[in-house]
């Protein structure tokens, strides 16, 4: 196993390892993924010409049932990445005691250079390759970075074309029209909500007195910096992949998302109706983001983030992962030996597969909820698991990042064990 982002990603495994116990067995089959494909997908582009495009689906473990995981779109997406991603739905459907496994998929491309005709010929051909592979009892797909619902529905629409009967179960995060469920496109933000309102009490960190920095202003990143600029918080910096914006004395976000979404850029604005007037604020980095002195630090873009290169910059207090993946093992260390506390992304950003499990659950019931009761639902999912953690890294005296793995691992280690080895092969 080479030093990869997997190998990094496993180093949390290990050191869970000493405080749980499960069989020999048990720990050897979850070091490995269980299955991973690779495929190529051919497109035919507007102008005629035909590229091929990599993709990958990977199922990391499925012992607590079906895989589940996105499927992102990125030119960094690599093996490597996704079954790292499989590795950490894993414990986060564990985490979280959701009747899933660890899944994930995505293909290497700029989803912004090709056309909407283009993404969508990609989508089905992904679909096609992979179909075998995949199913509402075998492996369900959700949309994750650069993907979204439309996305989701072509997927959904292909499978159902190749196994001739609707299977909207095979994909979560659809259009409400193909069987999607409401409040499933904030689900991650929501859910790192509750979370960060189940924390910040503990240490008494009152939301008016509350300094926010938001890495990565997407779908997760834009919702959460809303949802706690509306609780009290002052958000005083957000950023995209383009850079970011910083103001003392805070930045009102529901301005910042309307002018992002009419001219795709970042600016502190002030809007009335349509019109939006920029008012004072600096320009920044994300690294400069990262570097502020906040109470609060949310990573919400990609992984490896903060490493060791830049760890010794990290002024927050607090940092919750709503991103997957973006402290690195050595990274983390550090910043426990700072005494920052850092909350996992397998709790805090687990509001999205947790609400996919419902929108899986109304597929096949065929009855569908409304809106608060969808949030109900995950917040009682989000703070149940939220207070088993807490209390566990007190009695362990381990950090939350520990004290997750320490959770799921012994579900998963008892799912394991349940199932007995079956000989694997072995004849005697």
């Amino acid at each position: 196993m080479s030093e990869s982002l997997f190998a990094d990603a496993s180093k949390r495994l290990q050191k869970s390892l000493k405080y749980v116990s499960i069989s020999e067995d048990a720990i050897a089959r979850l070091k490995y993924p269980k299955s991973s494909l690779s495929v190529s997908i051919p497109v035919r582009m507007d102008d005629g010409s035909l590229q091929m495009f990599q993709g990958y689906r990977v199922r990391y473990d499925t012992t607590r049932g079906p895989a589940k995981g996105g499927v992102r779109y990125h030119p960094h997406v690599s093996l490597d990445e996704v079954q790292s991603l499989a590795f950490w739905m894993t414990f986060k459907c564990a985490t979280l005691n959701l009747p899933f496994g660890g899944g994930k998929g995505g293909i290497t491309l700029n989803p912004k250079a090709l056309s909407k005709l283009e993404l969508e010929r990609l989508s089905r051909g992904y679909i096609d390759a992979i179909a075998d592979f995949i199913g509402p009892d075998i492996d369900i797909l959700a949309p994750d970075v650069y993907t979204n619902s439309m996305i989701m529905g072509w997927m959904m629409d292909q499978y159902s074309v190749i196994r001739r009967q609707i299977s909207p179960g095979v994909v979560t995060g659809k259009p409400l029209a193909l069987g999607g469920s409401v409040g499933r496109d904030t689900a991650t933000a929501t859910g790192a909500f509750f979370v960060i309102e189940s924390i910040l009490p503990k240490f008494d960190q009152l939301p008016q007195n509350t300094t926010v920095a938001v890495q990565g202003f997407g779908n997760a990143g834009a919702v959460i910096a809303q949802l706690l600029a509306k609780a009290g918080y002052k958000v005083v910096a957000v950023s995209d992949s383009q850079g970011g914006i910083y103001a003392k004395k805070g930045l009102d976000i529901p301005s910042i998302r309307q002018y992002k979404t009419s001219s795709q850029g970042i600016k502190a604005v002030y809007c009335r109706g349509s019109v939006c007037n920029i008012v004072e604020h600096e320009v920044i980095t994300n690294q400069d983001l990262l570097a502020l002195d906040v109470d609060v630090l949310i990573p919400a873009a990609l992984e490896n983030q903060i490493t060791e290169e830049n760890v010794d910059n990290i002024r927050a207090n607090y940092i919750f992962e709503v991103a997957n993946g973006p402290v690195t093992s050595t990274a983390d260390n550090i910043l426990e030996e700072k005494g920052i506390y850092v909350f996992p992304d397998i709790l805090v950003n687990a509001g999205g597969v947790t609400v996919s499990y419902f929108e899986w659950l109304q597929n096949r019931s065929g009855h569908y909820w409304k809106l608060d009761e969808v949030h109900q639902r995950l917040k009682e999912k989000m703070v149940e698991e939220t207070e088993t953690i807490w209390s566990l890294s007190q009695e362990l005296a381990v950090s939350m990042r520990t004290a997750a793995y320490v959770h799921a691992l012994n579900r998963l280690g008892d799912s394991l064990d349940a199932k007995g080895t079956r000989d694997y092969y072995c004849k005697t």
